[in-house]
């Protein structure tokens, strides 16, 4: 069984129509987001990383606010990024995979289809590019000629009870990470849904590749959670926050693997 955090590292207060396709009715209400990146911890000490954020030059850049990095916020939580020995990309978008030069001794896991994505002749459109950092996509292309990523094709495994899910959607090779809790199996969604309200809604957020096959991960994301839905876990929602006790170890570290405070809104 593994303990999952979710360590906030960045928010950006924005409002409810930047985050849903289609227009909604509350579309000039508040609907901030939260940037997070997931830590595993389970047996023996072993710990995984889940995404790796985004730097204070890409921040600076895309004009982003940094609450701490990430290299701090896992010190917090006694996490040594040096120590760490996989960490899983969900897909290569700024927020998500920046950072990278801070886990030397690193594997890093990823879809064969997001690294193609990202290095293909879609990166040709700006429409398609502008979510993605160049140095990023070379920082892993360099980590590749290290001999340091695994690529998984769809379903894989980085350890016992932690399992990827290639889904696509979002970014076309975006990938979910399922993990054996002890209240169940805990689904890390991220931009698979950047809150709960677009798979609640059945909206998606305005950035996706594919809306097909987004619409398809939400339910496989229900289906790997075994249809709890508390069990599933979007990439940027706020709510998090409130749904889940925080971690004794850090104030912004939230526990996962534990029961909900609740299932409202």
């Amino acid at each position: 069984m593994w303990q999952v955090l979710a360590l906030r590292y960045a928010h950006h207060e924005r409002t409810a129509q930047a985050n849903f396709m289609s227009p909604v009715p509350d579309a000039h209400e508040a609907m901030p987001m939260d940037y997070f990146v997931w830590l595993l911890r389970g047996p023996e000490g072993r710990e995984i990383l889940v995404d790796t954020g985004y730097s204070a030059d890409t921040a600076a850049r895309r004009n982003r606010s940094l609450l701490r990095p990430v290299e701090e916020a896992l010190r917090a939580v006694g996490s040594d990024p040096a120590a760490i020995r996989d960490v899983i990309i969900t897909h290569l978008h700024y927020d998500h995979a920046g950072n990278l030069d801070l886990f030397p001794n690193a594997t890093f896991h990823i879809q064969d289809r997001e690294v193609a994505f990202a290095t293909g002749r879609h990166m040709c459109s700006i429409c398609l590019r502008q979510t993605f950092e160049v140095e990023d996509v070379v920082r892993l292309i360099r980590a590749l000629y290290a001999e340091r990523v695994q690529f998984h094709d769809g379903e894989g495994q980085v350890a016992p009870g932690v399992t990827l899910h290639g889904v696509g959607g979002h970014s076309d090779g975006l990938q979910m990470v399922k993990i054996a809790t002890e209240r169940g199996p805990l689904v890390i969604a991220g931009d698979a849904s950047h809150y709960y309200a677009n798979m609640q809604r059945q909206i998606p957020f305005p950035i996706v590749f594919d809306v097909g096959a987004l619409i398809q991960g939400w339910r496989k994301a229900r289906a790997l959670a075994g249809g709890d839905e508390t069990l599933v876990i979007p990439g940027h929602d706020p709510l998090v926050r409130q749904r889940f006790p925080v971690s004794d170890l850090d104030a912004e570290a939230w526990r996962l693997d534990l029961a909900p405070h609740t299932k409202s809104r």
